[in-house]
């Protein structure tokens, strides 16, 4: 199973990233002014994968990635893969974990990483 990860860019605009099992990123989407919007695309990529086109392109060193879009908008991109075969299951780990795939919520810090007053330790 996958995941996606929201987090803020430097520039304070949001953006997530859809992960492998393993923990590779497999595409980062462009930046957003607002999480919800990011919650949004994450919303339909994961309830209608099949509305999304995945457009697969060589760059002029050799490597492969696809863009993914929606009505002519490009939504994401993924990262650089060696071989087509391999560009070909990254997409095919989408279509098959996007679904069942948890969201993760760094976009800020308190979310992630909760003061330390508020973790209790045992202590003998």
């Amino acid at each position: 199973m996958g995941a996606f990860v929201i987090s803020k860019k430097l520039n304070g605009d949001f953006k997530f990233i859809f992960a492998s099992r393993k923990g590779k990123t497999i595409f980062t989407s462009i930046g957003t002014k607002h999480k919800s919007d990011c919650e949004l695309m994450i919303a339909e990529i994961k309830q209608n994968t099949t509305a999304f086109a995945f457009t697969k392109v060589r760059n002029t060193g050799g490597k492969f990635f696809f863009r993914l879009s929606k009505d002519g908008l490009v939504l994401a991109n993924s990262r650089k893969f060696t071989t087509e075969l391999l560009l070909q299951k990254g997409i095919d780990e989408i279509v098959k974990y996007v679904a069942e795939s948890e969201t993760l919520d760094f976009s800020e810090p308190s979310l992630a990483f909760p003061d330390a007053d508020t973790i209790f330790l045992d202590q003998e």
